[in-house]
């Protein structure tokens, strides 16, 4: 069998590296993101993601899947407080899950992982009435506007395009550098 030809050619590899670029800081729960792939069409969102000892999240339904790997620190949900996730440990999230994620007051360091969600977090308040809708365009928006609230650059992060086109017509050539946090149309 021949080499099949490049559908999507790449002059470059798209890759983030965490150490690189700064993570964006949350200004009201003081929690750090570092976008690594936001894809609004798709409903898929990638974040390495730093959360100081005391941070609690909203309680929320997850329309899709999470995949949640644990790097450093330890952390649960409010709902499972004898399964602790700790450095090492790999989280499977179903589709139609809800839970509280915290980390405790008392921990000696931030909880820090990699994850990977499809669709959105559907957040409710303390007292379980709708509060908002956490998405890969509303993380995209929420990022945008931090950094220009902050006066600072949008850390690099992947976000395939939607070039959409009737068939036939040729797809604009994209140079890889735009697809990978090029912002300025979303000023």
């Amino acid at each position: 069998m021949a080499l099949p030809q490049a559908v999507n050619h790449q002059a470059e590899l798209l890759t983030i590296n965490i150490n690189v670029e700064e993570p964006v800081r949350n200004p009201v729960d003081g929690y750090d993101i570092q976008p690594l792939f936001l894809d609004p069409e798709n409903g898929t969102w990638v974040l390495y993601a730093r959360f100081p000892p005391g941070t609690k999240l909203p309680k929320h339904f997850h329309t899709g899947t999470v995949h949640f790997f644990t790097t450093k620190g330890t952390w649960n949900y409010i709902e499972y407080p004898d399964q602790q996730q700790v450095a090492g440990s790999y989280l499977y999230e179903p589709g139609g899950s809800i839970h509280q994620f915290c980390v405790p007051e008392d921990a000696s360091e931030s909880a820090e992982g990699f994850m990977v969600v499809s669709g959105a977090n559907v957040n409710f308040d303390d007292e379980g009435n709708f509060q908002d809708i956490t998405d890969a365009g509303a993380i995209e928006q929420a990022i945008i506007g931090i950094c220009q609230m902050t006066n600072r650059e949008v850390p690099r992060y992947i976000s395939p395009g939607a070039q959409a086109v009737y068939t036939g017509q040729a797809k604009p050539v994209v140079q890889a550098s735009a697809s990978i946090g090029d912002h300025s149309s979303h000023s």
